[in-house]
């Protein structure tokens, strides 16, 4: 890699922003954040999902200060209320049936953090989704095939859960799946990583 280019970092173990990012075809590794993502009293949705994503990036950058840091967070808005990954399948079935018949919005945020020359950057991606009116057996059968246990929300829109909604409303596409990459690629060309730049077409393999 050229001193054009420096290392990119994914701030996330999570296999969904692994794969979006690797459409970029830029190099990068991946490091867990550590950080607590337990939400604050009262916090709206939005702006937990910033505060996440900008300090996933951060804890990261603070041990690369010369890599560019990708920090993304992503929780379910219904009417103000935010729902996280359920974790079990208790919780999924208990999200799902808040959910039917609503519109819910997907607060993805994404945060760019280049110690090294003092750059932070952060944006919010929201995906508005319409649920159908879902039974019991229809909440019962997904969850037993999709197994969405690790999605916010409870829904992986990319698989089954697809057949759950009725409509999708988004400016940027990826953003439903954890990782909105029209803003990913603007804010990565702000800190001179440009997937369509001849250095990093050199670096691939």
């Amino acid at each position: 890699m050229t001193s054009l280019q420096p290392p990119l970092i994914l701030a996330s173990t999570s296999r969904y922003r692994r794969e979006l990012l690797s459409r970029l075809r830029l190099p990068f590794t991946v490091e867990a954040p550590g950080v607590d993502e337990t939400p604050r009293p009262a916090e709206p949705p939005a702006a937990l999902a910033r505060r996440l994503a900008l300090e996933k990036a951060r804890a990261v950058a603070s041990r690369h200060p010369n890599s560019v840091v990708i920090g993304s967070d992503q929780v379910a808005d219904l009417a103000g209320q935010p729902l996280g990954k359920p974790g079990s399948h208790a919780r999924a079935v208990e999200q799902l049936r808040m959910m039917s018949g609503q519109r819910v919005v997907f607060q993805t945020a994404l945060a760019v953090v280049r110690h090294d020359i003092g750059h932070e950057s952060v944006d919010l991606a929201p995906v508005t989704v319409s649920f159908r009116t879902l039974n019991d057996a229809e909440i019962e059968a997904y969850l037993r095939l999709d197994e969405p246990y690790d999605c916010a929300g409870s829904a992986r829109s990319e698989s089954l859960g697809v057949t759950l909604l009725s409509a999708i409303e988004s400016d940027d596409p990826t953003a439903l799946i954890g990782l909105p990459l029209i803003r990913t690629g603007a804010m990565l060309r702000a800190v001179g990583l440009d997937p369509l730049a001849p250095q990093a077409a050199a670096c691939r393999p």
